[in-house]
């Protein structure tokens, strides 16, 4: 592809949608963009600040945190994933609202908990912790809303 159409599409993508340096790396390198010219697009593109690593990071943050119900530990991992540095996602992730976190984990722990056939007992309470645990929260957040006894309704 000739560098000033990949130039063209990827204004056209970044203008849609937040992306970040490696997924547009990527996509210059499958349309077999030669690297010399990739790099001048890509300065060209951050200069006029289609996109921005930082930028990217606090909107994946919250997107994955807020509408995908991620914990912040899967957070980072698919921050790394996308080779951000680890200061801009320590800074991102330091930016999610501790109150709404730990509000859509509950949410999250208590829609699972109602769909156990196990209930509130020990196979119960260990699925939802493993389950907590694998969409990245926190072991010890897990396992402190699972003794809060919070998670299911109508018992003690």
């Amino acid at each position: 592809m000739k560098p000033e159409v990949a130039l063209e599409r990827l204004e056209a993508m970044c203008a849609r949608a937040e992306h970040c340096r490696a997924e547009l790396q990527q996509k210059l390198y499958g349309w077999m963009v030669a690297p010399a010219h990739a790099e001048r697009i890509l300065a060209t593109l951050e200069k006029n600040r289609f996109f921005d690593d930082r930028r990217f990071a606090g909107v994946y943050c919250r997107d994955k945190a807020l509408h995908a119900r991620w914990g912040r530990r899967k957070i980072i991992f698919g921050l790394k994933a996308k080779r951000i540095s680890s200061d801009i996602i320590s800074e991102a992730v330091g930016a999610i609202d501790e109150d709404e976190y730990r509000g859509v984990m509950i949410d999250l722990l208590r829609y699972k908990a109602s769909s156990l056939k196990e209930g509130n007992t020990f196979d119960g309470r260990t699925k939802l912790y493993r389950f907590g645990v694998q969409r990245g929260y926190e072991p010890e957040l897990v396992a402190a809303a699972l003794r809060s006894g919070i998670l299911w309704p109508g018992e003690k």
